[in-house]
């Protein structure tokens, strides 16, 4: 096994923690540790194989967590130009707004299937809270898409003013 530089241990370091806060929330140990090393290595694009050789990971083990990433639209499958290569990246462009508020489609689906329980079932509590769960699922798409713009208008501004903190900080350590 090659030796890694200190600043690329570091780097892996920090991958296994950042993936131990998505594993708490639900994600699956390989998914989460895949999500994170693309997320935080410098590189725009992934193969499998680079992914595999980066983390010391089995191409199997790539396979299956890119495949969960892929479904859960966390990241995006396309080719290397001029390659039959498939390559993997993320939404560099609103990578957490994409994750956390573009849900319309989930929630499409939790609201429609309630209207079909709500349309199915008899009078009664149990088709009442369908009821809430569908007028739920609503109330937040909209929120969501509302915070989504406001997040658009107001991301560049909440950036540059952590890169400012790091840089005051670098300047006075």
């Amino acid at each position: 096994m090659e030796e890694h530089s200190a600043e690329r241990k570091a780097m892996l370091d920090y991958v296994e923690q950042f993936s131990a806060i998505l594993i708490s929330s639900g994600m699956q140990r390989m998914a989460a540790r895949v999500f994170t090393y693309i997320l935080v290595d410098d590189d725009e694009t992934y193969t499998a194989a680079e992914i595999a050789e980066g983390l010391s990971i089995s191409l199997a083990a790539v396979s299956g967590a890119v495949r969960e990433l892929l479904a859960a639209g966390l990241v995006f499958k396309t080719r290397r130009p001029s390659t039959r290569a498939d390559v993997y990246r993320l939404n560099d462009e609103d990578i957490w707004g994409g994750i956390m508020l573009d849900r319309s489609g989930f929630l499409d689906r939790y609201r429609d299937t309630a209207v079909i329980g709500i349309e199915s079932l008899p009078e009664g509590p149990g088709r009442d809270r369908l009821i809430q769960t569908a007028a739920f699922m609503e109330f937040i798409k909209v929120e969501m898409r509302l915070m989504h713009e406001h997040w658009r208008e107001r991301k560049l501004e909440i950036s540059a003013a952590y890169e400012a903190r790091r840089r005051d900080a670098g300047a006075s350590g």
